[in-house]
């Protein structure tokens, strides 16, 4: 078997080489493991399915991919580079908290299972933005062995893990939680997650200081976990000081990983990091991970929920090279909150803009002012009297489901079968549990089958970015016939 890349923008795979019946679409970039090759066709095994594809349609260039997962509320974004490493940061809220029970733990294992073939899922990196719960919970998913079922694949490797270093303690050793202590003036947070074997002493029942609540349950699950070697898991902060997220440096003319933020610094010998005002929550989102991504010409930047504190203090902090925020595309900071700093946009100006937000949530994302921002900040560039860019993708612009009422029941007895339609739809009752907007707790909720909508198709909005370094393609999913609406654009770094 060999594997092969689509080199167009978007192939069909046919049902066989001499109709035009059309199993799917492919799209640039798709991995294909050929079986046959005859004439000008070849059978191969492509996003589980098996079919025909001319060869023409067919490269041997492996790209850059960057998948946006639709999680709801949260982000979730598995990366894969051209030489086949894998990086999954984020994972959404856990399953069980979400009205559709998917998350990124459920993209990653299709990844895997169905579009590789695979029944093991193998990490290089998994990171985790921050600590707060729309981020991890996707990752806990994956992770823990009682949600094994509900894979796939059978296990799950994961080389290294990084975090952010800010992470949810017990304060005084009760349940109440925060973010440790500070210097002094305030201005820094100076009790940090470390390693491995710093986590593990700070899960220990006796343990001061202790992590605290799902954060602390989290992590002891990434403790658990094992690499491809059946070794624990290293784990890890990360930090400007890293420089880049380690084994991935680009000195190979492969993908280069920057890490710009959190910015840490040194108090009295310790590392310490910035402390924001206005509460814990300004902190573990303004000390989300920053990354940017470097292939070829083009740039990437990963923002975590970033707010306008934060992003101040990154222009202060990087006061002589803001073009380190410069990107082709940008994932949009904290799913399209307008808590954000104009100016910090405008040195970013990305020509795509992808913001990760919710369907079902009380945060009204994506705020119309940040929008409009993303706009009017991003790079742009018209042809032929046609924008080209700046383009604003949406995960829940993205996705889209058919609704439609039942009209007639038919239940099964050892009587034989009663069939009931109209007003005797009345008769049946289904108690289901509902999430509201904005809650995360579903309520226990009883409806008439007539009164009750059911979801007959679901296109999830996940976001498509691929590049060679040199050309960008954006694509999502069409909800009409699963096409796919792409859009090109010129990588300019």
């Amino acid at each position: 078997m060999v594997i092969k890349y689509v080199g167009q923008e978007t192939a069909h795979l046919f049902k066989d080489p001499t109709s035009s019946d059309v199993l799917l679409d492919l799209l640039w970039g798709d991995r294909v493991t050929v079986l046959s090759t005859s004439g000008p066709f070849s059978q191969v095994r492509a996003r589980g399915r098996k079919g025909f594809i001319k060869n023409s349609d067919l490269s041997d260039t492996s790209l850059l991919e960057i998948y946006f997962i639709d999680v709801g509320q949260g982000d979730g974004i598995l990366i894969r580079t051209p030489d086949h490493r894998h990086i999954m940061i984020d994972g959404g809220y856990k399953r069980a908290s979400l009205p559709t029970g998917k998350n990124a733990a459920d993209f990653v294992d299709w990844k895997f299972a169905k579009d590789y073939s695979q029944k093991s899922i193998r990490l290089d990196a998994m990171l985790s933005s921050h600590c707060d719960a729309d981020h991890y919970g996707g990752l806990w998913d994956l992770l823990d062995p009682t949600q094994r079922a509900e894979l796939g694949c059978r296990d799950v490797t994961v080389e290294a893990f990084y975090h952010s270093g800010v992470g949810w303690w017990k304060e005084n050793s009760n349940a109440k939680r925060w973010l440790g202590p500070t210097t002094p003036d305030g201005k820094f947070l100076v009790q940090l997650m470390g390693d491995r074997n710093q986590i593990l002493n700070a899960l220990q029942q006796n343990a001061n200081p202790a992590l605290q609540g799902e954060w602390a349950e989290f992590l002891k699950v990434v403790t658990e976990t094992r690499n491809s070697a059946g070794s624990p898991t290293p784990c890890n902060r990360l930090s400007h000081a890293d420089g880049f997220l380690p084994g991935f440096d680009g000195s190979t003319g492969n993908v280069a990983i920057h890490v710009l933020a959190p910015v840490e610094f040194s108090v009295a010998g310790t590392p310490a990091l910035h402390n924001f005002p206005n509460g814990p929550s300004k902190n573990t989102n303004g000390n989300s991970l920053l990354l940017r991504l470097d292939y070829g010409h083009s740039r990437i930047l990963l923002t975590g929920d970033l707010n306008t504190p934060s992003q101040r203090a990154l222009l202060d902090d990087y006061a002589s090279q803001h073009d380190v925020f410069s990107c082709d595309v940008a994932k949009a900071c904290h799913h399209g909150s307008d808590d954000v700093s104009l100016e910090f946009l405008s040195k970013m100006c990305p020509a795509v803009t992808v913001i990760s937000s919710g369907d079902s949530e009380g945060h009204d994302h994506p705020q119309a002012a940040i929008v409009a921002a993303s706009a009017v900040t991003g790079f742009q560039q018209t042809k032929s009297d046609k924008l080209i860019s700046p383009l604003i993708y949406s995960t829940e612009l993205a996705r889209s489901t058919t609704l439609s009422k039942a009209t007639k029941a038919t239940v099964k007895s050892p009587a034989g079968e009663l069939e009931l339609v109209g007003k005797d739809l009345e008769k049946i009752k289904v108690e289901l549990p509902e999430v509201k907007a904005g809650s995360l707790r579903p309520k226990k909720t009883t409806r008439t089958l007539n009164n009750l909508f059911v979801a007959t198709d679901l296109v999830y909005g996940l976001v498509n970015v691929r590049t060679d370094g040199e050309t960008i393609l954006c694509a999502t999913r069409n909800e009409k016939d699963h096409t796919w609406n792409t859009r090109r654009i010129n990588a300019r770094h």
